[in-house]
Parts: structure tokens; sequence; C-alpha cells
């Protein structure tokens, strides 16, 4: 089975084994997308994953987090769960995002983890599939608030890759960190741009 891990670390949270495991364990090995890297043994974590430039990113990412029984909550718009295939979504772990209302997405994310044990959350630095100039900075401000690292997860489609990166601690100086990380994610290719 190469590609796809068969054992979570210890500390990750995790799924019971399903059909629906199953399944997309059966389609992520007929479609050669591979995990390159191990994860670390960790109860709590945000994976933030770029470059983020076509609806195909949450496809294969959500078949590869099934396939290896990952518990993974994800920030995604709340439009995406509106939709026809919101029962199904929502069922995959999925945090809805009102981009238009005035909440504190940060603060209730960092409550999130406070009253969890485990909880591995994923995000999309971009905050969308066009290219931008600059990142939201919400992940480090979660990161820095909660206490919890950054797993950078870089995307690549000419290699059918999810590689695994070194794990980032957010400091006090967030630009600083935003460069770092950012250059973390150069050399690899999306469907449709670069990081």
């Amino acid at each position: 089975m190469k590609g796809v891990p068969t054992l979570l670390p210890a500390q990750a949270p995790s799924l019971p084994d399903s059909r629906w495991k199953r399944l997309c364990r059966w389609a992520i090995l007929r479609s050669g997308w591979r995990i390159v890297g191990e994860l670390p043994n960790l109860p709590k974590l945000i994976l933030i994953g770029a470059p983020h430039s076509s609806y195909w990113d949450g496809v294969w990412g959500l078949l590869m987090k099934s396939a290896i029984g990952l518990d993974l909550s994800v920030m995604i718009k709340r439009e995406v769960l509106n939709g026809p295939f919101g029962p199904v979504v929502r069922r995959l772990g999925m945090i809805p995002i009102d981009r238009s209302a005035a909440t504190n997405v940060v603060d209730q994310m960092v409550a999130r983890f406070a009253s969890h044990e485990t909880m591995w959350l994923g995000i999309t630095p971009e905050g969308t599939r066009k290219p931008v100039k600059q990142w939201k900075s919400g992940f480090l401000r979660i990161a820095r608030a909660s206490g919890v690292p950054i797993q950078p997860i870089f995307i690549d489609y000419p290699t059918k890759t999810f590689t695994i990166g070194p794990l980032v601690q957010a400091t006090d100086d967030l630009d600083a960190d935003m460069a770092r990380i950012r250059a973390l994610f150069v050399g690899y290719h999306g469907k449709h741009r670069d990081a």
C-alpha cells in the first residue's frame, strides 16, 4: 500500500475502520496520490495545506484523510456546506466559517482546542483558491494563542504528493513567522498555480 500509511501516530485523533475508509484507501491507491514523510505523534496540531488552487485539493485531501483514518477537522467556507454535498461534507469533520459575518474565528478555534484533549485542525492559509499576495494570518494567531504547533503539508500535483514538512512553532513575530513558513512552500505546484 505504497504512499498510504497504515497506522497513524498513537496520539493523533483517529477514526474507526469503516467501509468509507476502505473505499477511500482504494481510491487513493488507484489515483497515484501519496503521502511523503511521517505525521508527528501529537494530540493537537494545526495542518496548513498549500498551494490551494482547485476544488480538487479538497477532494484529494478528504480522500487521503479518510484513507488513513485521520479525524481531522477542516475549516471550510460555509457555502460549501449549504450546497448539495453539504450533508456528506459535514460528516467528514468540516467546520463552517462565515466569512461575511463579524465573528472571531480565532477565538472560536482557540476555545475548541482548549475543550478537546485531541484535535487536529486543517486550514488552507490562502483562504481561497484564487491567487493571493498575502496569506491569511488566522492559522498563526490560532497557533500562538492555543500553543499548538503548525504542520505544513505541501501539495504537489506534478508528483501527486502530500509532503509533510517540518513542524513550526508560532512566535510573537507574526511577520517573521509568515515569511519563514511561506518560504517552505517554494517549489511545490498546485493544480493551477504555485504557492
